[in-house]
């Protein structure tokens, strides 16, 4: 069975490890730690491909930026001829504390202009995500906040918080979204 995880993010040097990009840093992990390299997409994306106890996974960072996410989402899932409830949006989110991860089934945008765009691409918001939190953010501006860079002991957590969510997305395409929901969604920095 095949399903697809999508990590948003903005390319380019400039954005690469800021916070907004948790998405593109997190399908880097997994892509590393299996050692599958991404390769150019016949659209708007990189993807790598990973078979796991009988479930395909296909990574996939869309090249445009954040805004535009969803044109590379309605691609991949017309090649693909995947079903909504078989894929998945990774993506930063301020308004959870720094080391939480919270997966669901469902929703709205939040402000949160990727999957503003893939909402619109798709015309619905039932798809499952992986919110992972980056806040809070300090006074001021939070543009500036979401583009800045994550500091060397931020760095170093994300290894524990990309193991964890890791395991809820293995869970999820094994259990599915309720499971990983029930069993996934804290913060592992506590």
């Amino acid at each position: 069975m095949q399903f697809a995880l999508f990590g948003l993010g903005n390319p380019g040097k400039k954005y690469q490890t800021t916070r907004h990009n948790i998405g593109y840093l997190f399908l880097d992990y997994y892509a590393e730690k299996f050692g599958i390299p991404f390769v150019p997409g016949k659209g708007d994306y990189f993807f790598s491909a990973h078979e796991k106890d009988g479930f395909e996974i296909v990574l996939i960072k869309p090249t445009t930026y954040m805004n535009l996410s969803g044109r590379a989402v309605y691609q991949v899932l017309e090649a693909m001829s995947l079903p909504l409830e078989r894929m998945m949006v990774v993506y930063d989110d301020f308004q959870l504390p720094f080391g939480t991860i919270r997966f669901r089934k469902k929703g709205s945008d939040g402000g949160h202009n990727g999957i503003k765009s893939i909402i619109y691409h798709l015309e619905s918001e039932t798809f499952s995500r992986l919110r992972l939190g980056i806040g809070p953010p300090p006074e001021g501006s939070i543009i500036d906040f979401v583009l800045s860079p994550f500091d060397e002991t931020s760095i170093k957590d994300l290894d524990v918080i990309f193991s964890r969510a890791l395991e809820g997305v293995d869970a999820w395409m094994d259990k599915g979204i309720e499971y990983a929901m029930n069993h996934y969604n804290k913060n592992v920095l506590e």
